[in-house]
């Protein structure tokens, strides 16, 4: 498989994960949708459905949809990131690539999507939030804490499922997206990915949005360092885990 096709995979992919995530927190948060204030167990489910959707749509990449996921797969020692392609440097940009521009591509059709909604919104931060993460209590270290635990879970679960019969597949990764949400969700509203609030951020940075405020720069490299390191860690610990489940057994 060309990296052509992996990257153009990766795009539409991570594109569908963000227009439908982006899309949920927009119709929870933006003033006059039909799901405004429909509470935050809503985003966790829009956003499983998004991961389901995104990951049917990238099957043929193997659906990393997130750098991540695609750095615990470099560290976990993997041969190949999907059926025919090899890990190496290039084909790990191609990904990295892909992932960032489908993310910005998605957030900013889900601004068109709501395009009357964002003009009518007062609140600039509600208008930020559709697009990416905050903290609760903002306190960096801790964030940044949080953003590792929760991807530390994402990956370690998605490369073990990666060695069972289960044959879940997408199913089992929105499960699992939605478990993490409702579980260690609260602290930041679980980023979880880099592309994901990234990609959305550098958009509504650059949309004429309405009355939008500032992007919060400041902030956003927690939801990308976070979960870089959570990813990491969860690729490396995956490596292990099988080797201390024989030595137990």
């Amino acid at each position: 498989m060309s990296l052509g096709i992996v990257f153009l995979s990766e795009v539409f992919g991570t594109g569908m994960l963000t227009l439908l995530g982006c899309g949920v927190v927009a119709n929870v948060a933006l003033r006059g949708t039909k799901g405004n204030n429909g509470g935050f167990l809503m985003v966790t489910w829009g956003w499983g459905i998004a991961v389901f959707a995104g990951v049917f749509v990238a099957a043929k990449s193997g659906a990393h949809l997130n750098p991540a996921v695609t750095l615990g797969l470099l560290l976990n020692g993997k041969a190949e990131y999907a059926p025919g392609v090899t890990v190496d440097f290039a084909s790990t940009l191609t990904y990295f690539g892909g992932e960032m521009l489908g993310a910005f591509l998605g957030a900013v059709v889900c601004w068109l999507a709501y395009k009357q909604h964002f003009d009518d919104e007062p609140e600039p931060a509600g208008k930020l939030g559709v697009f990416s993460t905050g903290p609760a209590i903002r306190s960096t270290p801790w964030n940044v804490i949080t953003e590792v635990i929760g991807t530390f879970v994402l990956v370690l679960v998605i490369l073990t499922l990666g060695g069972t019969p289960s044959g879940l597949g997408p199913l089992a990764v929105a499960l699992l997206v939605v478990g993490i949400g409702v579980s260690l969700g609260g602290p930041t509203g679980y980023a979880i990915n880099p592309a994901r609030d990234l990609g959305p951020r550098i958009a509504h940075a650059l949309l004429p949005i309405k009355g939008k405020g500032s992007s919060d720069w400041a902030y956003s490299w927690v939801p990308v360092v976070g979960p870089l390191i959570g990813g990491a860690l969860g690729g490396l610990v995956a490596r292990v885990v099988p080797i201390i489940v024989t030595a137990a057994s």
